[in-house]
């Protein structure tokens, strides 16, 4: 596909975006102001969960440069968009992430990274960064699409250094060496 087709093809996707956020009846917060305290950092995507107490679905994350961790709530299909390419399996008709991912493959859009960005009101927050056509796009998306995006893209997700601060951490258990930890 040709450059400006290309080109026009993502605007429209973009565009399609802002209507899905203004149909939804809510006003779409402005992204967050860049981190001005240490880089954010690449988190290893550990697994998806339930909350034993509510049922509610979880993905883990863990902070590769000092090992934080921390569980963030997602809904239950955001939960299986990420549980699958975690687990290395296909589905046998495409989700919605896998739809993005082919999309993007077609229109030579590559998803550079993830980037959770904030947290606020117990509401995360985060940007997923795409490349087509030598520019960078920034997108305000949940961390959850982020995440799944990321994950069929082989993208690192990074956190900045401020929702780890605010994030409830879990303390890690002790594991054989090398192996992961939450």
């Amino acid at each position: 596909m040709n450059t400006p087709r290309r080109t026009a093809a993502l605007a429209l996707l973009l565009g399609c975006s802002a209507v899905l956020v203004a149909a939804s009846g809510r006003a779409a917060a402005p992204p967050p102001a860049p981190a001005q305290s240490a880089p954010a950092q690449e988190v290893d995507v550990l697994a998806v969960m339930a909350n034993p107490q509510t049922g509610v679905p979880l993905v883990l994350l863990q902070a590769r440069r000092d090992g934080r961790a921390f569980a963030m709530a997602i809904g239950p299909a955001e939960a299986t968009g990420i549980a699958l390419p975690l687990a290395g399996r296909t589905p046998p008709r495409p989700l919605t992430h896998d739809l993005f991912a082919t999309l993007f493959g077609r229109l030579n859009v590559t998803v550079t990274k993830a980037v959770i960005t904030d947290l606020r009101d117990d509401v995360y927050y985060a940007s997923l960064y795409l490349s087509a056509a030598g520019a960078e796009h920034i997108l305000d998306t949940r961390p959850s699409d982020a995440i799944a995006l990321a994950l069929r893209a082989k993208a690192p997700v990074l956190v900045e250094e401020r929702v780890l601060e605010r994030a409830e951490l879990i303390a890690p258990a002790p594991t054989a060496p090398g192996g992961p930890r939450i």
